[in-house]
């Protein structure tokens, strides 16, 4: 049994590469070899969000926080918010961050395929965000 204890793995920004706007990224597991999967919560501040990506074996999201928005490729930007429980499809294109207005975090779970957990795509334009 291992104990990761609260303010002992720091937190990181959101690389530019990959998100828009102000994202704190705090890693909360990554199970060792053989498990596959880890967690993190990612707090995006008003505006905020991911570019579009995909996962090759799906994400769970968990809304903790605030009010989100998420769309897959091709749909409607869907509100999220605390207690919400999000499932994306492994191979499915989304995004998701916050409200124009409101922060959102949420607790983000995924596995590892061929050590992979993300293919990240281009930005979410301010045209998307905004439809």
């Amino acid at each position: 049994m291992e104990i990761k204890r609260v303010g002992t793995q720091p937190s990181a920004k959101g690389p530019s590469e990959w998100f828009a706007g102000t994202v704190r990224i705090d890693p909360l597991f990554q199970a060792p070899d053989p498990a596959l999967v880890s967690g993190a919560s990612v707090t995006f501040e008003p505006a905020a969000r991911t570019a579009w990506h995909t996962h090759p074996l799906g994400q769970t999201l968990l809304v903790t926080a605030g009010r989100g928005l998420a769309q897959r490729w091709g749909g409607p930007i869907e509100e999220i918010r605390p207690g919400d429980v999000v499932w994306i499809a492994p191979g499915e294109k989304h995004w998701h961050g916050a409200s124009p207005t409101t922060a959102m975090t949420h607790i983000a779970i995924q596995e590892k395929l061929d050590g992979k957990v993300v293919d990240w795509m281009e930005q979410v334009s301010d045209e998307q965000y905004r439809a």
